[in-house]
Parts: structure tokens; sequence; C-alpha cells
């Protein structure tokens, strides 16, 4: 029997996807729930599994742009797996050729000795201008010195190569809606930092015991997404976005989360954060991140979002301005995190330090309510047993 594989929807709205790469070749025997191919919507990049298993034809190429319900490949049910096995004397053979090298280089015509070779690399000479008049027509030393430099000679500057390839389609598409955003809002952006040694020291000393008692690491972003939920309750403005002429201000928080994905940037939402507690944060946080880091990112995953946080401290950024998640109208930039001295109480002291950046859309958001939001985060993050704990941190944590 001859199955019709069609592409299914990733999603509501999504009418088109891009065949990314197929994992299989034109032939292959595959079995059920084998990943064949690789499809790239305009929000994530899915998987597409075999239905049956059988010997499966390819009908689409990679980067054709298919229809949602386009077959893209059959599978023949009646199709058997084949092996490939050598036989013992094909092995043997092959060892033995790997084994054995046989150096079959001799001198043709033209080719210096190696006194010469030196010579001619020191001198940088053109080879092809000089005769040889050594057996078989070799090259010899005495012919070298003969030889007249050649001038005007570039050293050569080794391969350079170029390469065009197309971008995928999430790519496209996040970079369209990048623009829009840098096109279409009042984009502001405003700057504070935050002395960290607070979280650092609960993390020193409770993060041994929040991963054993939770199976997953006590991380900043927790933190970060406690402060942004508290400051988003005080300024509810930037917790909302515009519609039309109207304004829609959520009275929940979810909180998309920056990540880096093979494919490129994915922003997964941690949905209703100001429900949710530390480990539940950090859980869900670290499921996303995989999904993304394994191309199993979904749809559902990726859609919707109040907040966005990005963090490019992990790559080393010592400041940003990063760029508004439309619909969103705010998107905070978390940075490196470095010891830098600082004055506390008329002492100079050492502090891990971190600069962050809040990016707003000034069309609803005014400046402030953008900076009282930024100085909110960064009390949440100063002073976090007394704001974001409600001053019970094992309780917070659930130790």
């Amino acid at each position: 029997m001859i199955l019709e594989m069609k592409v299914p929807s990733p999603g509501e709205s999504i009418t088109e996807v891009e065949i990314a790469q197929w994992l299989v070749k034109d032939g292959d025997y595959v079995e059920k729930d084998q990943a064949v191919a690789e499809v790239d919507s305009d929000k994530a990049t899915l998987e597409l599994p075999a239905e049956v298993s059988g010997t499966i034809i390819l009908k689409a190429e990679e980067g054709d742009a298919v229809n949602v319900g386009e077959v893209v490949c059959t599978i023949d049910t009646e199709g058997k797996p084949t092996k490939s096995v050598k036989s013992k004397s094909e092995i043997k053979e092959i060892d033995v050729s790997q084994e054995v090298k046989v150096d079959t280089k001799n001198y043709a015509t033209g080719s210096p000795s190696p006194a010469a070779k030196k010579i001619i690399s020191e001198k940088n000479l053109d080879i092809s201008s000089i005769k040889g008049s050594g057996r078989d027509g070799r090259i010899t030393k005495s012919d070298v010195d003969k030889a007249k430099p050649s001038m005007g000679t570039p050293p050569s500057s080794g391969v350079r190569k170029s390469q065009s390839k197309k971008m995928s389609l999430l790519r496209r598409k996040v970079a369209e809606r990048l623009v829009s955003a840098k096109n279409e809002t009042a984009m502001l952006t405003t700057f504070n930092e935050a002395d960290l040694s607070s979280i650092f020291k609960i993390r020193k000393e409770h993060k041994e015991d929040f991963i054993s008692k939770h199976d997953v690491s006590l991380g900043f972003m927790s933190f970060f997404t406690k402060a942004v939920v508290r400051a988003l309750k005080m300024f509810p403005d930037v917790n909302s976005m515009i519609d039309g002429d109207n304004q829609i201000i959520y009275d929940y928080c979810d909180i998309s989360v920056a990540v880096s994905g093979p494919k490129g940037l994915m922003v997964p939402v941690v949905r209703n954060a100001e429900n949710l507690s530390f480990s539940q944060i950090e859980t869900e946080i670290k499921r996303l991140a995989v999904a993304a880091r394994d191309g199993k990112i979904t749809v559902d995953d990726m859609t919707g979002g109040t907040f966005t946080i990005s963090n490019g401290g992990v790559f080393g950024s010592m400041l940003s301005t990063p760029i508004i998640n439309p619909p969103q109208s705010a998107i905070l930039g978390m940075h490196n995190i470095i010891e830098r001295p600082i004055a506390v109480e008329g002492k100079i002291e050492i502090r891990p330090m971190m600069y962050l950046a809040l990016s707003y859309d000034h069309r609803i958001i005014d400046g402030k309510e953008s900076v009282g939001f930024l100085v909110a985060v960064k009390e949440g993050l100063e002073d976090p047993i007394n704001l974001l704990m409600d001053n019970n941190l094992e309780k917070s944590l659930e130790l």
C-alpha cells in the first residue's frame, strides 16, 4: 500500500511551511514515527514523523515552500529494510589497504629538487619560467641560481571562497518582525544597573539543596522573572500592547524568554509566571530551552507573550539596546555579570554588577513608567528575600 504523507497544520493561521531539511534519502526504509524531515513555519521549526514503516519516496526538495495539506512524500508499506553487510574478505582487504601506504612519488619533468624548492620559495621565483637541466628535466639548484627573481608578483593570499544560502522561513520572519518593530514603534531604551550580591549569596548557600529537591538548577532567570512580574504589577502600562486605537492591558504575565536555537533566535513563553514558584519557573525555562536546542519547540510554545526577557549576558554582552518583540511594548535586556568597584556607604567595595536595559514603545509607555519599572526590577534583584520571597526564603524555594 502507498501512503501519502501530507503537511500537517503546525498551528492556527499558518498555511505554508518550508522544507528545511530531509533527514532521510529517497528510497530509504523508514520506521513508523521516525523523523523524516524538518519543516520551518514562520514561528517554529518542527519535525515531520513517518506515519507508517516502509520505503519513502520524496516529493519535494529542500527549500521548497509547500502548503498545509500538500503531499511531500509517499511511503510504500510493502517495502522491506535493507542492510548493507560486507563480507569478511572485503573487510580484511579494506583493513590491509588502510595499513599499507605505498609511496608512489616520482620526479616528473619540471619538478624541483629539495634544495631548489627551498630557494624558489625564499626568492619568490616563478617555477614555470625555470627550465630544468637535470635528469628527466628535473630543476636543480644550479638552474634556480641562474633564474631571475620575478618582479611584481603578489604573494598568494590563499583560497578565497564565498557561499550563498537561502535563509530559513523562520529566520526571514524574525528579520521581518525586527525591522517592523524598528520602523513602526517609537522605541526608546533606558538603562540601569543591579548589584547581584544577594542573589549570589542565596544561590551559593542553597543551590545544592535546590537541585536535590527539584532536579533543576537555581539560576538567575527565576529571580529576573519574579522581579519583572513584581514590576509589571506596579506599572501595568509596561504589560500592554497597542491594538489599533486601543491599548490592551493584561492582568496576567506571560513572559517570553529569548533563547538561541540552531535555527536562530526563538522566543518561547512562560505562561502565567505570576502564579509560578522559583522551581516551576526554572523547570519551565529548562524545558523550553531544551526543546529549542533540539528543534522540538512547538508553535503553542511560541505563541503569545506580554513581555520579553533577553539574556545576552550568556554570550558575554556588556550592554545592548534590545529590540521590542511585537506586538509587545517592552523588553528587558540582561547582560554579563562583572565584578566592579562601587561605592557602598562611603566605601569602595567589589560587587557582582549587571547592566540592565529596558527598550519600550514610547507611544504608550512614558518615561516615568519606564524608569520606574526598571528601578522596581533593580530593587527586586538587590533585595530578593524581602521583595520577591515575602521574607521567607525556604518557603519560596520550597526547601
